[in-house]
Parts: C-alpha cells; structure tokens; sequence
C-alpha cells in the first residue's frame, strides 16, 4: 500500500479566522483546535488511515510568526459544485478572499484569488461533484 494524501499544513497568523475561511469554503467543520493549531476537515468523511481509498484532505492551521511573503510554491484549487464559477468566485470574494495577481497573461479556465492572509488558490471552470 502506498501513501494517502489525508492533510495539507498551512502556516498562518491567525489559524482560527483562516480556519473559519477554508471552512464556509469547502463546507468543512472544525476538526481539532486549540490556541496555535486549527483542523478541519469534511463532516461526511471519516480521517483516512484506516479507510480505503481516497478521502478529502484535512487541512491544519498552524500559527507562525513569520509573514507570507512570495508566491505559493503549492495551491489549493476549488471546483464548484453546485453554481457556475463567476457566482462561486462572488461568493468566496463575500467571505472574504480578493483577486490575486500571480504575474499570469492571457486567457485561463481558472480565477487566482487569495484568502484572508494572501495565499493563493485557484477557482476552476469546470464542475465536478
């Protein structure tokens, strides 16, 4: 058996505001927390160590006390499910995201936009359940 993808690690200053992003983002519940360190991850999937086959990744908030400072080497991407990609984008830039400028030219399927503290993910065209 090879490894599973089961948690992404996010270093950040505030871990329960980006927490409380990622969470009406993805439809994520709180997971695990305490003053330094958020987890969430989905309400309808059980963690992945024991259960076959691929499970949606957790992600973990850690409080740091350096700034972000270049572009994300590494980015979530996002795919609406239940709305075309212009009103998904509206809604996360209503929870709080912004565009964001990753030096990009020309037309693309994606929308760059950046959470609360700056990092970059993507909002593809398509829709996927």
């Amino acid at each position: 058996m090879a490894s599973k993808f089961t948690e992404l690690a996010i270093d950040c200053a505030d871990p329960h505001g980006l927490a409380r992003f990622w969470c009406a983002v993805l439809g994520y519940e709180v997971r695990d927390e305490d003053d330094e360190l958020v987890t969430i991850g989905s309400p309808a999937v059980p963690d992945g160590r024991d259960r076959p086959g691929p499970v949606p990744p957790a992600l973990t908030f850690a409080r740091v006390p350096e700034g972000k400072s270049v572009k994300n080497r590494l980015h979530i991407d996002v795919n609406p499910t239940d709305r075309e990609q212009d009103e998904e984008v509206r809604r996360l830039l209503d929870l709080g995201a912004r565009h964001a400028d990753v030096g990009r030219t020309g037309e693309a399927s994606w929308v760059t936009l950046a959470d609360p503290e700056g990092n970059e993910f993507c909002v593809l065209a398509s829709r996927r359940p």
